[in-house]
């Protein structure tokens, strides 16, 4: 694709967004409605996944691209339920924010519009397709896509589908868009249309995430790289911190709010790790510990030495994306905030502690885009949220942080109304 084909969706995006917010939110909730119910009664989308899964296991993806870009009924259900959700949830535009009347008659508020023209760059989950597309119809933002190469069959499926239920509600079909070229130079070219688009969420690897930030013209939302922690606090009730633990780390261990790194107070790491140790290694989970830990889980009962071994220095700070993690022996709340503070990517943290003034200590100082106490920090997930689905979870601070959900494709304007009224 030539640098004028870009432009050329760029122009049809820009067109889209016009018709988008003047459509009606039954018209878009149809739509979702409409995108759903295809994704879920397409007899090939099953088929076309196998195929990139295994040109993709042919080609060396890594495990956790693997699992990631893997379509099953149970996930493809998820997905669809998704946008159902998100069809559900109050529309966000026209919304009245911070009405008054000033002292001159004038009546001021804000007024919630789409932010307009969004590019997504994301690698191997091609339910980002189907998740994006639709909080973006709902909006009234228009979407280009530029999934990877993996998952180009799939994403051609899922993009024709939403485009076909956006024209059977009688919207445009430009409202979603994908890029197909696997021309890697066409990223550059896409990042420098800032005449066009008004926001980019890159949703991948550190590789991808750095060379947009290298290119793009125009705001980034960044988010998605997860070194989560979770700390065991001296007051922990240890036998229910367990499953905490475990389902953390194994319940989905190739994503980005799965467990990474565990601090366990000193106080209690004798009479704590080696449970944790064996209950973990029982499913399978590598654990490595530090020159404290890792003698305190060393030939407990139900421990498996194969999958027990010595933390290096980069395994704290490192995101594994799979059934591996590093664990440290604290002697204080400081020192487990100072560590997270070090190593943490700002994605999802907590404690597990029955001390209330720790608790409140640890959400008041660690400065994450979620903050648990006493829960697993796989619940950081737009659908468990409450919001249905998300574009992406972002680790920065503007403008929005955490999972973003309707609200957060949204802008505003000031709409003032007079009485034919002048400025004295």
């Amino acid at each position: 694709m030539s640098t004028v084909g870009l432009q050329r969706l760029g122009q049809q995006a820009r067109a889209a967004v016009k018709l988008l917010s003047a459509s009606s939110g039954i018209q878009r909730n149809a739509a979702l409605l409409e995108m759903a119910s295809r994704v879920e009664h397409d007899d090939q989308l099953l088929s076309a996944n196998q195929a990139d899964v295994m040109a993709a296991r042919e080609a060396g993806l890594a495990p956790a691209l693997l699992d990631r870009l893997t379509l099953t009924p149970t996930r493809i259900a998820e997905i669809t339920e998704g946008c159902r959700d998100v069809a559900a949830l109050p529309d966000p535009l026209g919304e009245v924010m911070d009405g008054r009347v000033l002292p001159n008659g004038l009546r001021i508020a804000k007024r919630r519009v789409p932010l307009g023209v969004i590019a997504s760059i994301y690698e191997s989950r091609p339910n980002v397709t189907i998740e994006i597309s639709s909080l973006c119809v709902k909006t009234g933002n228009a979407i280009i896509l530029r999934g990877g190469k993996e998952t180009l069959r799939t994403n051609m499926l899922l993009a024709a589908q939403a485009r076909a239920a956006c024209a059977a509600a009688g919207l445009p079909e430009d409202a979603v868009q994908l890029i197909t070229s696997t021309d890697r130079e066409l990223v550059p070219r896409l990042l420098a249309m800032d005449d066009i688009i008004d926001l980019v969420i890159p949703r991948g690897s550190r590789g991808l995430q750095d060379l947009v930030r290298q290119y793009a013209h125009m705001p980034v939302i960044y988010g998605g790289i997860g070194v989560c922690h979770l700390f065991v606090d001296a007051s922990a009730d240890l036998e229910r911190s367990l499953p905490v633990i475990h389902n953390a780390k194994t319940q989905a261990p190739s994503v980005c709010n799965a467990l990474d790194t565990i601090l366990v107070h000193s106080s209690v790491a004798a009479a704590f790790l080696p449970q944790m140790a064996a209950n973990l290694n029982g499913s399978g989970v590598r654990v490595l510990g530090d020159e404290r830990a890792l003698p305190l889980m060393q030939g407990a009962a139900g421990t498996r030495p194969e999958l027990l071994d010595a933390a290096a220095p980069e395994d704290f700070g490192r995101e594994f994306l799979s059934l591996t993690l590093s664990v440290k022996v604290v002697d204080s709340l400081d020192e487990a905030i100072a560590h997270i503070a070090r190593y943490s990517t700002q994605h999802s943290d907590g404690i597990l502690t029955n001390d209330y003034a720790n608790a409140q200590r640890f959400v008041a100082e660690v400065d994450s885009a979620a903050v648990y106490v006493n829960a697993s920090t796989r619940f950081t997930d737009g659908g468990q949220f409450g919001l249905g689905a998300e574009v992406a979870i972002s680790t920065q601070r503007m403008h929005a942080r955490g999972p973003l959900g309707l609200r957060e494709l949204t802008t505003y304007k000031w709409v003032v109304e007079g009485d034919y009224t002048v400025r004295r």
